[in-house]
């Protein structure tokens, strides 16, 4: 277990899912975290379970002054801002002739400008304490094409290049960012994916490690990214996923997005 004792966290989409792994490891490691999330019913039953070593705060990363609340809350509770874990986020699927540019910009706008959003406002705190550590939850769609998710695809890219000028950016004020990209995970947000027993098979086909991924399987690379075992390590985009990335992304029309997109 990494040691984060006396870390502060705050997540994005840290109800469920990823988020939530994450924010068990940081209080496990002995650090407290603001789970962040649109409904506040769902962080605020995640917070309970974690004790009193969390917080639950309202937050919808396409709103800075949401965002820019959700972190003030969690400093003036906590009386500090040490880590971040951004995985707050969208799925979206759509052909390029048959889906809409509206539609392409509210992927982009949770997946992409939500992380900046996010970024811009957690970096303030870290600056004033002295550093920190930031990692954004990107994805194998970031490096590898997924047939008829451009919009998904594009926004994960793009967050991997933003997650590389970030680094750039503040590295001279002791802030590390880096990403990870999971391969097909077992969470709520990829249920339509992990319940349809052909599009597993598809993904497991392409993996060298056949089999599909837990939330704590990518907790623990956000764990070892957060904490000052990873001192030196920023601007970096890792690969959590079987090995996916080193094959071809998966091809999910027939198995699934025939039966509901206009081809």
């Amino acid at each position: 277990m990494m040691d984060l004792s006396g870390k502060v966290g705050f997540i994005t989409g840290g109800g469920t899912g990823i988020g939530l792994a994450c924010a068990k490891r940081i209080v496990a490691g002995g650090g407290k975290v603001a789970l962040g999330g649109r409904r506040t019913e769902v962080v605020e039953a995640a917070a309970s379970e974690l004790g009193d070593s969390a917080l639950a705060v309202q937050c919808d990363v396409t709103k800075q002054e949401s965002v820019d609340a959700a972190v003030a809350a969690t400093v003036d509770h906590f009386g500090g801002l040490h880590i971040a874990v951004n995985a707050a986020g969208i799925g979206g699927a759509g052909h390029i002739l048959n889906s809409t540019a509206e539609q392409f910009a509210v992927v982009l706008d949770t997946n992409l400008t939500g992380v900046f959003r996010s970024m811009h406002a957690e970096a303030q705190p870290m600056r004033e304490g002295g550093g920190g550590s930031i990692v954004n939850i990107s994805s194998i769609a970031a490096a590898l094409t997924h047939r008829q998710m451009s919009a998904y695809c594009a926004a994960k890219a793009g967050l991997n290049m933003l997650t590389q000028c970030a680094a750039d950016d503040m590295g001279e004020f002791g802030i590390r960012v880096n990403a990870v990209m999971p391969g097909l995970t077992k969470t709520d947000l990829a249920q339509p994916l992990t319940s349809n027993e052909a599009v597993v098979e598809e993904y497991k086909r392409r993996m060298p490690i056949s089999r599909l991924g837990e939330p704590g399987d990518v907790a623990g690379m956000v764990a070892f990214l957060l904490s000052d075992e990873a001192s030196w390590i920023t601007g970096q985009c890792i690969g959590v996923d079987g090995g996916h990335t080193i094959r071809q992304g998966p091809d999910l029309v027939e198995p699934l997005f025939s039966k509901f997109l206009p081809q």
